[in-house]
């Protein structure tokens, strides 16, 4: 069995109209709601034996976050500017060069194509990965050269407005 979460970054900030997208940081919002969902993970007892994320700043910071979180080895982080405008067939590409040794597998990412790509695997109707989401599709399979479009099953859908009233 393989497990997939597509996170979708945390909240990010405007407040400098000068940067260049991929390097806006995480806003207040973002920096409350990225605790609480790697929290969420470690409650779930979720432990990654690999992490890829986008290596724009907010993708990045909470991916960093949720390795702090759950103790996660920062050494089996793969970062990586090509998950930054990944499309979804960019994603499956990468999801099915990861190493079977990694049975759980997190891809911290962008919408809208993280939440189109999270409906194509699990043939969901999902609307939207709102930010910091966490959506988790499992495969029945040994090999993640076997994941595909509608070749996984839903399993579970946490974001932070859940969480607070």
């Amino acid at each position: 069995m393989k497990h997939l979460y597509l996170i979708r970054h945390a909240k990010s900030s405007w407040d400098d109209p000068g940067l260049k997208d991929h390097d806006r940081p995480m806003n207040k919002r973002g920096k409350r709601d990225a605790p609480l969902m790697a929290k969420i993970l470690r409650k779930k007892d979720v432990n990654p034996d690999l992490i890829i994320s986008s290596s724009a700043k907010r993708a990045l910071d909470f991916a960093k976050i949720i390795a702090d979180e759950l103790d996660h080895k920062k050494n089996k982080m793969l970062v990586t500017k090509d998950l930054y405008m990944a499309d979804e067939d960019d994603m499956l590409k990468m999801l099915r060069s990861v190493d079977d040794k990694c049975n759980t597998v997190f891809m911290v990412g962008h919408n809208p194509d993280l939440t189109s790509f999270a409906n194509s695997l699990a043939s969901y109707d999902l609307d939207n990965i709102p930010t910091s989401g966490i959506f988790q599709i499992d495969f029945d399979t040994d090999s993640w050269k076997d994941a595909g479009y509608g070749k996984g099953k839903f399993v579970s859908f946490e974001y932070p407005k859940k969480y607070y009233s």
